[in-house]
């Protein structure tokens, strides 16, 4: 692995990784094969349910807690402290190293499992880790993969969306000895015996939260494979990275979210198993970690909550559907979008959660057909949000001096009719593309579209004749 942080490079996303990508042989169809299976289990399981009316109650209930946010977090931490649960407050990423810190040299930890967390993706806890000479190991099969890879996720579901069943069979067999034509389940068999020494061995357990119920204190984990509950469960010290947004207000809530998520996500009525973790092993309980540690995590949310137009974003069950469905995202996979989050959803957080300035032009990577929001399990209006960013683009100046200039003349030309017939008149005169690839913002418009030639006759002029 990697002695290194991983570099992410949003700002890279037009000029360069995106491109690249689309180049990269097999990713497009690995990415796409998967996505499309992902989203029509996701539509059957839709279908099986009233999903409208639980996707309307979802938004609900998110709508509710960002606009009570400090009042759920209080409760949570409440909650928590009650069931015997540690509780830390973490504004940034140097916030949730120090208490990683702390809990790593008060208690020896050389060995740390992790299931599988967008946030510890997010605030590269791996590195981190690293740099205190503990070894940390991906117990996701799909984060497994890229660890040994060392690669980021691709996917917020599917971490390895992007390798073909060959790519993982050559991985397996240079990594751990398994036959070069070892079926699915052979690899799978053999990353469990791989890991199953390192549950045993690990002092501490990592593992994010999909939600924690404010009432009660619980955290609730879903997964398919078993590792989270083994993470969570058997090391002697358990640490939770939460987001600040993932609290709900009930313990009831989590019925509806986590079978919600599951469809949403992979077309299941639920994860095979879920975990509702209650604080540390009770003294007549013959399992269960000695301490638990929850970290809410702040992380630039507070700034994005802070916006009142993209503070929807914070509504996210990170279930993957928008990803699955957007014909952007298809074509290259998570890694050209440069940040932990990808897809429609990663272009509507990463500008809140690293500044615009930083993010762009990642809002500008979509087609705004609204797909994403059509399948959205809580409704975020990714398309308006989107939007939003953009508008905030241009109103920041964070936009090229030849986009400037270019709109600039358009607008121009455009406020005065005879300028404007006078200029479509000319463009019709001189080859099409050779004339827009001399212009501003058409030249970079015109590299990734195929138009067709202008019409002989303006408008206006079809207009004249037809009342004629």
């Amino acid at each position: 692995m990697s002695d290194r942080a991983p570099e992410y490079r949003p700002s890279e996303y037009r000029a360069a990784s995106a491109h690249i990508l689309l180049n990269t042989p097999g990713v497009r169809s690995s990415v796409g094969s998967a996505t499309r299976d992902f989203d029509a289990k996701r539509a059957k399981a839709y279908e099986e349910v009233e999903s409208d009316l639980w996707r309307d109650w979802a938004s609900a209930v998110k709508a509710n807690v960002l606009s009570r946010l400090d009042e759920y977090l209080v409760q949570a931490e409440e909650s928590l402290r009650a069931n015997g649960t540690k509780v830390h407050w973490a504004s940034s990423a140097d916030d949730v190293y120090q208490v990683l810190r702390s809990i790593v040299e008060e208690n020896g930890v050389q060995t740390v499992v992790k299931s599988k967390s967008m946030l510890s993706e997010e605030l590269e806890v791996n590195h981190h880790l690293e740099t205190l000479g503990v070894r940390s190991i991906e117990t996701d099969l799909g984060e497994y993969i890229i660890q040994l890879l060392d690669e980021p996720p691709s996917h917020i579901v599917g971490p390895a969306i992007h390798k073909s069943l060959e790519d993982c069979r050559v991985l397996f067999h240079e990594q751990l000895g398994t036959p070069v034509d070892a079926d699915p389940d052979e690899l799978a068999s053999a990353a469990r015996n791989a890991l199953r020494e390192d549950f045993l061995s690990a002092d501490l357990g990592i593992s994010g939260g999909n939600f924690l119920a404010a009432d009660t204190g619980t955290v609730a984990l879903i997964e398919n494979e078993g590792n989270i509950r083994l993470t969570t469960s058997v090391p002697r010290i358990h640490v939770a990275l939460v987001g600040i947004e993932k609290v709900v207000p009930r313990l009831v809530d989590l019925a509806g979210f986590l079978q919600l998520t599951s469809r949403a996500a992979t077309g299941q009525p639920i994860g095979l198993f879920v975990s509702l973790i209650q604080g540390p092993r009770k003294s007549e309980e013959p399992d269960g970690p000695e301490e638990v540690h929850v970290v809410f995590v702040d992380n630039g949310r507070s700034a994005l909550y802070e916006d009142d137009a993209a503070s929807e974003a914070l509504g996210c069950v990170r279930c993957g559907a928008c990803l699955n469905i957007c014909p952007v995202y298809r074509q290259t996979g998570g890694h050209a979008y440069g940040w932990t989050y990808p897809g429609p959803i990663g272009a509507i957080i990463s500008p809140g959660l690293l500044g615009l300035d930083k993010a762009m032009p990642l809002p500008h990577a979509s087609s705004l057909c609204g797909a994403c929001e059509d399948v959205c399990p809580v409704r975020i209006p990714i398309p308006e949000l989107l939007v939003h960013w953009r508008e905030k683009a241009v109103s920041e100046g964070q936009i090229s001096k030849g986009e400037r200039f270019g709109m600039r003349m358009y607008a121009d030309i455009a406020e005065r009719p005879l300028g404007y017939s006078m200029a479509a008149s000319a463009l019709r005169r001189v080859p099409w593309r050779a004339a827009g690839t001399a212009l501003p913002v058409l030249n970079g418009w015109l590299q990734e579209r195929e138009i067709p030639e202008p019409s002989s006759k303006s408008f206006r002029k079809l207009w004249r004749e037809g009342i004629e």
